[in-house]
């Protein structure tokens, strides 16, 4: 039920963001997440992380801090993001199902409130659905799958490897989406949003490279095969 409560907060602030036009602010929040993950871990699991490790996370708060004095409010949406989704992984990490298992009993349970609010949008003429034209009911339907599939390969992962580890892996999903907002949607970003943002890159860069760094001096040396002479 929990799992279900933080994946549905976390699909209609990314759908509201997106279709409002806040897919910049959308990647701000996965950008925040894998470093608020990598805190979940630390805290709720008691991953030890190495000391270098601690200034990836605290330049994402720094750079949160600074977008929110420039912005003049909090970035409510990228930060609902960020907590929505690494809670759920946190909460899909101690749960007793399997991947399949528990994404089918998640949305098994949205399953009725979400048929409610659609067959309200039908009966007060706001339904889209096969009222829109082949092609977007088309594409609403596939975004059910582009959604689900990699929910799905999420919830198997989870389990198997450490919480830091997911977390940083992440990074990939927001700069597509930030590379969508700015170049392909013509989303506003300033200068003020440029420093902001580049904090939290600079974390997420030194993470990667701390930890590409540490594994390669813990990686066992090689050692002769036996035999040769």
């Amino acid at each position: 039920m929990i799992a279900a409560l933080l994946i549905s907060v976390n699909w209609f602030t990314y759908v509201w963001a997106v279709t409002h036009n806040y897919v910049v602010e959308t990647s701000l929040g996965y950008y925040i997440n894998p470093l608020f993950s990598v805190l979940l871990g630390v805290i709720i699991f008691r991953e030890r992380l190495r000391p270098v490790q601690w200034i990836p996370i605290a330049l994402a708060a720094i750079g949160v801090i600074y977008l929110t004095v420039t912005y003049g409010s909090l970035p409510w949406i990228a930060l609902t993001l960020a907590f929505s989704f690494g809670l759920y992984g946190m909460v899909k990490k101690m749960a007793p199902l399997n991947s399949l298992y528990g994404l089918t009993l998640e949305t098994g349970l949205l399953f009725l409130p979400a048929l409610a609010y659609l067959i309200f949008c039908e009966t007060t003429g706001q339904g889209a659905f096969l009222h829109s034209g082949s092609l977007k009911d088309w594409m609403m339907f596939g975004a059910g799958l582009v959604t689900i599939v990699p929910l799905l390969m999420f919830s198997a992962a989870v389990p198997h490897v450490p919480l830091s580890t997911m977390g940083i892996l992440q990074y990939i999903n927001p700069t597509m989406q930030f590379l969508l907002g700015v170049l392909v949607y013509k989303e506003p970003f300033t200068h003020d949003s440029l420093i902001g943002f580049g904090i939290v890159w600079a974390g997420l860069i030194l993470f990667w490279a701390e930890g590409l760094f540490a594994r390669r001096n813990l990686a066992p040396e090689p050692t002769p095969e036996m035999g040769e002479g």
